[in-house]
């Protein structure tokens, strides 16, 4: 027997749980909506949670540098106080009409009933790229990405990969690890010069034109791979822990069926924020227009534009700008 098909209803429904849709939601609140936030992935956070917990950010105003998960929790306790239902782990699948608003069904069947719709979605559900000789290893030593840095202290890692996130991976562990070596199939990296130069100069070892050919356990746990050189034979390296940082797949999913201007995964809008839909709006990495720098700093003030022309839109009565929070006892 099914259970009953759940509805919430809600002023504005956020779709994407990373940094522009966390402070959507506190601005939401801050304008007096009730909110729900849908996101695929199981925690909120997003890229930063999934991909670079333990990553430094630099750009975002007021931090000389955030730690990734810290910045996703000051956002999670900004947007507290406003109650936002979260709905992690659901993906957004149908979108219809309903009154003057939308019907947004997700996997399982329940709906939320929203009067505006706000996609902060970032880059849409994202796939990791596989590591050919990792197949059957993933959660036996490899990983994609490394969620808490302590779990590797003394161990023996290897890096597969060469751009940003690899080497990002690379000088966040090599602090903690026994060893960390980088194995990347070329010669020239996709990352930043700079990075790739700290890296050198720390001593980490870096082996290029090269392909991890397989894992080998010791008494069922991983203990070393295997590793060809182009031109240059077999090499045995000790190993822990495999990061395969190969890079990933996304789309939007069953929202690029939702009647929006879709281009290379990004949705138009214009300077409110909105889509080619009314009561539709997008923010964040997902937004897209000309001029567009894609930095968390732009999200949040994407978000707050939209929510306040959501606000509007919801109640014509509302002032476009409410004051600032600061004024708010």
């Amino acid at each position: 027997m099914s259970r009953p098909t759940e509805v919430l209803t809600v002023d504005v429904a956020i779709i994407g749980a990373g940094p522009t849709g966390l402070f959507a939601a506190y601005y939401a609140g801050f304008r007096g909506l009730s909110m729900a936030i849908v996101d695929s992935l199981p925690e909120p956070g997003g890229q930063v949670t999934a991909m670079y917990p333990e990553k430094m950010i630099y750009d975002v105003g007021g931090f000389p540098a955030v730690r990734g998960r810290d910045l996703v929790q000051g956002l999670v306790d900004q947007a507290a106080p406003w109650k936002p239902t979260y709905l992690l782990g659901r993906k957004a699948e149908g979108l219809v009409e309903h009154g003057e608003g939308f019907e947004l069904t997700l996997d399982g069947g329940d709906v939320v009933r929203a009067g505006a719709i706000l996609i902060t979605a970032g880059i849409g559900e994202f796939t990791p790229r596989p590591l050919p000789a990792g197949d059957g290893w993933l959660g036996r030593g490899m990983v994609h990405f490394v969620p808490a840095l302590e779990a590797h202290r003394g161990q023996h890692v290897v890096v597969v990969g060469g751009g940003d996130s690899a080497f990002d991976w690379v000088l966040a562990l090599h602090p903690v690890a026994a060893s960390v070596s980088l194995v990347h199939r070329r010669s020239k990296f996709r990352a930043a010069e700079s990075i790739v130069r700290e890296a050198r100069e720390l001593g980490i070892r870096i082996i290029t034109d090269a392909e991890v050919t397989a894992l080998r356990d010791r008494d069922g746990v991983l203990a070393e791979v295997e590793v060809e050189v182009k031109g240059g034979g077999t090499e045995v390296l000790p190993a822990q822990t495999v990061v395969a940082a190969l890079g990933f797949t996304a789309d939007l999913g069953p929202i690029e069926n939702w009647g929006l201007e879709i281009d290379h995964r990004a949705i138009g809008v214009d300077s409110t924020m909105r889509t080619a839909r009314d009561r539709i709006y997008a923010a964040g990495d997902v937004a897209a227009y000309p001029g567009k720098v894609k930095l968390i700093a732009t999200g949040f003030g994407e978000a707050a534009t939209a929510i306040n022309n959501i606000a509007v839109a919801l109640n014509p009565e509302a002032h476009l700008f409410p004051g600032h929070s600061s004024n708010v006892e």
